[in-house]
Parts: C-alpha cells; structure tokens; sequence
C-alpha cells in the first residue's frame, strides 16, 4: 500500500526469462529482458505452422499473462493460410489486420497504442538456427531488423550444381 491508500501495482513489463513454451509442441516465445524496449524488436515468436487459428491463440494467451490485454495483431497475409478478421481468445476478441509488414514480423497491440514488434522464425527452422536467431533478436541493443537477423542466422540453400547458364553448352549467346 502507498501512503495514499491504493495498492501499488507494478507496471507490467517483458517477463525476465529465457524461453517461455507456448504450449506443447505449438511455439516458443522469447521476449526481451528490459523494460527499456529501446531495440528494435521486442521478441521473436516460432511458431510450428502457418495456421493462424492454431497459432495465434497460445500466442495472445502467453502475451497477456506478461503485457495484459492483447486488442490487435498485425501480421503478413502472404505468410499465413487465411487471416480471419478477429479471434476470440480467452473470451477476448482479438482483432487481427493483414499489412505488409513481412514474413519476418508480427505486430502485437496492447490497449489503443502499444505497439510490440515480434520477429517471426519460420516454421521449418532447424532448433538450433531458431534458438541463435531468437536469441540475437531479443538483445536489449538490437538495431538489427528481422529479415536481417533471419538471413544471417538461417541456412541458405545450396546452389544447383549444373553450372550457370554460361557454363552450358545451350546457354544464352551460344
């Protein structure tokens, strides 16, 4: 209590963990440790598939145990299969919005304008690339962005090993 009567409550901030399993087998959060929020993202999110109603739920669940009520989410509609306009979670409605924010990000809304911007791993990531991306998008001094991030840390594929089209007998200019 404070002197003026009324309980303190603490502000809510980023919980100070290392992962957090959003639920068995569906994804893994990791949000930053500081309540300074000065990096670029907030928290990287791997999520299993590209199902918004699967995924999206113990997503909002984990988020607004730590940050409170989550209004909107913002995501890339070319990245998911089919975005509903809204979803009901915990007997919230939650309001999803399709922008061109990427494959590489989703945007969280708390209340009317608090904004948390997650990179999204993708679902086929090997454990270890996902675990070394989330890990360096969630430095408190990030300033990298996440197509970044996820292009440095992720394995690339190889070239084919027919050559280029100079090195073919039917190539162009032959």
């Amino acid at each position: 209590m404070t002197d003026t009567g009324i309980p303190h409550t603490p502000p809510r901030l980023l919980p100070a963990e290392i992962h957090r399993a959003v639920g068995p087998g569906t994804a893994l959060l990791r949000l930053e440790t500081t309540g300074s929020r000065q990096s670029l993202l907030d928290g990287a999110w791997w999520p299993r598939s590209r199902d918004v109603e699967r995924e999206i739920p113990p997503l909002i669940t984990a988020l607004t145990e730590h940050l409170g009520p989550v209004t909107r989410v913002g995501l890339d509609a070319s990245a998911w299969n089919g975005i509903p306009t809204r979803l009901t979670v915990d007997d919230r409605v939650v309001h999803l919005d399709s922008f061109p924010v990427g494959d590489d990000t989703a945007l969280i809304t708390r209340g009317d304008n608090d904004h948390f911007s997650l990179m999204v791993v993708p679902p086929a990531t090997t454990p270890e690339a996902a675990r070394t991306a989330m890990a360096r998008a969630v430095h408190a001094d990030n300033v990298t962005q996440a197509a970044e991030i996820l292009l440095a840390e992720l394995p690339h594929p190889t070239a084919p090993s027919g050559g280029t089209a100079l090195d073919n007998e039917d190539g162009p200019g032959c």
